[in-house]
């Protein structure tokens, strides 16, 4: 156990109800059950969801008990939070390899040996249609369109599925199964963490206490940290990758980055902050934070390495010296057909904006068009590369071209 001061433990913490849980948490007479529940909707965890997982090791060094609960029944639903129209299942094959990689990817910053993994479908599988309805009976309809999300939608006269309505009765569940002293979540989870306050007192269990933590926004400056946003930097990404992006963030996230995502120390901190009041170049600080995250989740030499490679590269005007490789066939096809297929990018969308920004390009030169094909040879109407060209997308992402029978 070590010892945590509550301004160490609370920084990026938003939330806690009641605020005369705190000294309970950062001193505790005896451990306490910590509760965060995930769905795994999709198979990889990126660094705003390590906000709350490093809330979780400090608890867990605290001497709390952490349940890591996967909720592997409500992902059959889907959370409706912050979404603007009911969200599409899920199969059972896909929830669980989600789950074996969410299970590996998590212990990279909780104690494996102090966590216990539950499955919500262990409990709300044997649930009988009476206590469904008993379960359904603890909430108001009226109560539920209170919700922001819920509220948006029934204004706006789109469909609220009533299986979506479940969705924060069965979370708020897993704390009366779990008998749960504590939840904890991002603040965009409020409604459902207090949804498990109010069952527990229902089914006459103490409330539990509810810890909120900020929201980590992505590399857009703007926007929440989304895969399906293109704007986020996974715990899996390569050293290169993770220091590069890091190093892509807007100058107005780095104090909040450092705040959420390490542990470096309050008088640090302020330092860095006095750095950027005065004007000085932020890079120097963005390199220690990329160094720091990049050692957090591979190692210190890693992190070196990833730093030469970017000073290499953007410093130098350099191409890296690994690349991910790009087959190209002697069919003509779009290019963005091409890094569809490659999962390259995320969208036609974010292919376009690309292009009109100028971000990509062929061995140095820069393309313009939107619909360009590609193809291996001479084709009427299409680009014709080579083996071993470069192709750039973005800021970090090159590619080395091979000549192949298909694009994927």
């Amino acid at each position: 156990m070590v010892h945590i001061s509550q301004t160490q433990f609370f920084r990026g913490v938003e939330d806690c109800i009641p605020e005369t849980a705190k000294e309970s948490l950062c001193n505790p007479q005896k451990p306490l059950l910590i509760k965060f529940g995930a769905d795994p909707s999709a198979p990889d965890l990126h660094l705003g969801h390590t906000v709350v997982l490093r809330k979780l090791r400090q608890l867990q060094n605290l001497g709390h008990k952490v349940v890591f609960l996967i909720g592997d029944f409500t992902a059959m639903i889907g959370d409706p939070t912050g979404k603007s129209e009911t969200r599409k299942p899920i199969s059972a094959d896909q929830i669980v390899l989600n789950a074996k990689t969410y299970q590996e990817q998590v212990f990279k910053i909780l104690d494996r040996e102090k966590t216990q993994v539950v499955f919500n479908s262990t409990w709300l599988n044997t649930l009988t249609p009476q206590q469904f309805i008993t379960l359904s009976s603890q909430y108001t309809v009226s109560r539920m369109l209170e919700r922001d999300d819920f509220h948006k939608r029934f204004q706006a006269q789109k469909p609220i599925s009533i299986h979506e309505f479940l969705y924060p009765l069965l979370q708020g569940y897993d704390s009366v199964a779990l008998k749960a002293d504590v939840e904890i979540g991002g603040t965009d989870q409020k409604f459902n963490l207090l949804m498990g306050r109010t069952l527990q007192k229902e089914y006459g269990q103490t409330p539990q206490t509810v810890l909120t933590v900020s929201i980590l926004e992505g590399l857009d400056g703007v926007q929440k940290m989304s895969k399906s946003l293109g704007n986020h930097i996974g715990i899996l990404d390569a050293p290169n990758d993770m220091f590069g992006k890091v190093m892509s963030i807007p100058d107005t996230l780095i104090i909040r980055y450092f705040e959420l995502l390490t542990d470096k120390d309050e008088a640090s901190i302020k330092a860095y902050q006095a750095h950027l009041a005065e004007g000085k170049n932020p890079r120097d600080i963005k390199v220690e934070l990329g160094l720091t995250l990049v050692e957090q989740f591979h190692s210190p030499e890693a992190a070196q390495e990833a730093k030469n490679e970017f000073e290499r590269i953007f410093s130098q005007k350099g191409v890296p010296t690994e690349m991910e490789t790009l087959t190209i066939s002697s069919v003509p096809k779009r290019l963005a057909d091409i890094v569809l297929e490659k999962d390259i990018l995320p969208s036609k969308k974010e292919f376009t904006r690309l292009i009109e920004q100028k971000a990509i390009s062929l061995d140095g030169a820069v393309l313009t068009d939107s619909f360009i094909q590609f193809c291996a040879g001479v084709s009427e109407g299409a680009l014709s590369v080579n083996e071993g060209q470069v192709l750039k997308i973005g800021k970090r992402r090159f590619f080395k071209v091979s000549i192949g029978e298909s694009n994927g």
